[in-house]
């Protein structure tokens, strides 16, 4: 019972949550000055000619209609149709959706693996070198523009040094793998194409880095954080008495308990990546959700602007679900208080 209990709440919390973005993107979108149709038909058109095309947009009904309309297509499955490309916006997302994850997945896989060994060493050195290092990083990557940063990094090394491509998926000439699961990286490994492998990883790296780092100063933050409070702990003086090396009792007994109240950052850090890659993708000529929803805005495509962040928010709100979940898996005193 108590389970089903949790499972009706989460999904109460999620349809509240969809409802909330999708009313409140649906009036930014239309207090955006400028008119669809008119951009559609053109500045030479005729005044009946906008005046239809509204009309088949259904732009010409009060704006609650229109709202209502929205709500029941999407209780249905149906997102709209896109104004700019004139496909089902729900077809669209699903095409560019795979880079958008494949992007953010290697973001935090980099941000994890740079940021807890940095967190770790700031918290086990305090005030030395390791730990100014640490905090420089991270208050760097919490306030760099991630858009300066991919500027800057595509300047320098594809610019200046060449080393690396300055955007897209895959280089000129290279075939993109058998889809999949529609990650360049995972498809390529399957199909043995080493090629199209090498082309990927190597387009892919400027954009993760770039994303990471805005996530790196977090995460060093918060596992620096937790370490500094377990090896402060009664255990890990105990642990010491007994005669356990400086090596095991941090990695055996402090990090294992830091990273418990870290899941929250590390998970919640996946949906921040889904919405920092807008700004990412659009430097990079990333070819993704964050790249289509931009577009979209400069073409006042309503439908497709609603669609990007219900479905970004409904991968956002599913991922903290998740997280509660996994949390009292890992610390079983969390289920028992609740």
């Amino acid at each position: 019972m108590a389970v089903l209990h949790l499972l009706r709440k989460q999904l109460l919390d999620i349809l509240i949550v969809v409802v909330g973005v999708s009313l409140i993107t649906f009036v930014i979108s239309h207090l955006i000055p400028g008119d669809p149709a008119r951009l559609i038909a053109g500045d030479r058109a005729s005044d009946d000619i906008v005046a239809s095309i509204r009309h088949q947009l259904g732009l010409d009904l009060p704006l609650y209609q229109q709202y209502l309309h929205y709500m029941g297509d999407l209780l249905h499955g149906d997102l709209g149709t896109s104004i700019r490309t004139h496909r089902p916006v729900l077809d669209d997302l699903r095409r560019f959706f795979p880079a958008t994850v494949e992007l953010a997945l290697a973001a935090l896989l980099l941000s994890v693996l740079v940021g807890v060994p940095l967190g770790v060493l700031s918290a086990v050195y305090p005030n030395r070198l390791v730990d100014q290092v640490a905090r420089t990083v991270a208050v760097a990557g919490i306030s760099t523009p991630a858009f300066w940063l991919g500027l800057g990094l595509i300047v320098v090394f594809y610019g200046h040094l060449g080393w690396l491509p300055g955007g897209g998926r895959l280089g000129e000439g290279t075939e993109a793998p058998a889809p999949v699961t529609g990650l360049y990286l995972v498809d390529s490994l399957l199909a043995g194409d080493w090629a199209a492998f090498r082309s990927a990883a190597t387009h892919l790296l400027l954009p993760a880095v770039t994303l990471a780092f805005v996530n790196l100063g977090v995460i060093t933050r918060q596992i620096r954080a937790a370490m500094l409070e377990q090896l402060g702990q009664d255990y890990i003086r105990t642990a010491r008495a007994y005669g356990l090396s400086h090596a095991t009792v941090v990695m055996r007994h402090a990090l294992p308990n830091a990273l418990i109240p870290s899941i929250t950052v590390l998970g919640l850090a996946l949906g921040d990546l889904l919405y920092g890659a807008v700004l990412t993708e659009t430097v990079f000529a990333w070819p993704g959700m964050g790249a289509y929803v931009v577009q979209s805005i400069q073409a006042l495509d309503f439908p497709a602007v609603m669609g990007f962040a219900i479905l970004v928010s409904f991968i956002y709100v599913l991922l903290n679900r998740f997280i509660d979940l996994l949390y009292r898996l890992v610390d079983p005193r969390i289920a028992k208080v609740n």
